[in-house]
């Protein structure tokens, strides 16, 4: 291959891989702006939220699915090219994963076991539940359409990271609204509709994702 043929394949793929970055931020931003204020006007935010917010285990339930769909994001990105690959992403997501445990592990600790039942339970499990699905599909479908600007050489995979960074950021989003506030209810409830966002995902990235 000539020096100039190489040099002007090499700048198409950097131009090919600005615009799926491009193309990602542009449509996570306002499908994740969107989905915050349909939560505003449909669910609206808690009382007593910025008493709440003193509460490190409040500040968790929202900072640490943010940090995961933050994760989820780049990890996608990541493999959006052929080349591309995750492993930046996931030990990230894994350490978050750890954290994520901890909490209910702590909260296991501290909560007398006769009253686990009640604190998994709590007063909003199903609400809760379908509403962090619910507003996971606006983010979720705008990444699928932008990656699939991409090649990426796992679609799975990618669709599943873009079911996290939906199912997540859609639990950050929720936690403004949630009043349950035990890591055990949360841990175990945002926990359920951000893998069954990241298990939809992966369906639809293997199909949708291909090239």
């Amino acid at each position: 291959m000539r020096t100039e043929d190489l040099i002007e394949r090499l700048a198409r793929e950097e131009e090919s891989a600005v615009s799926v970055r491009s193309g990602v931020v542009a449509a996570w931003t306002p499908a994740f702006l969107a989905t915050l204020v349909i939560m505003l006007v449909g669910w609206g935010l808690r009382s007593g939220l910025g008493l709440a917010l003193a509460d490190p285990l409040v500040l968790a339930k929202i900072a640490l699915p943010m940090l995961a769909a933050a994760m989820a994001l780049a990890g996608g990105l990541e493999l959006s090219r052929p080349e591309g690959h995750a492993t930046r992403a996931l030990p990230g997501l894994g350490a978050l994963g750890v954290a994520w445990l901890g909490l209910l592990t702590l909260d296991l600790a501290i909560t007398p076991p006769e009253t686990w039942d009640e604190a998994l339970r709590g007063q909003t499990r199903l609400a809760c539940l379908l509403s962090i699905l619910a507003l996971a599909v606006l983010p979720t479908a705008a990444l699928l359409a932008a990656l699939r600007r991409g090649a990426s050489p796992r679609p799975a995979l990618s669709g599943a990271l873009a079911g996290l960074a939906g199912g997540a950021g859609a639990a950050a989003i929720y936690a403004f609204h949630c009043p349950e506030d035990a890591p055990l209810f949360y841990v175990t409830w945002y926990g359920t509709g951000i893998v069954i966002a990241s298990a939809a995902g992966a369906v639809l990235g293997s199909r949708w994702l291909r090239w």
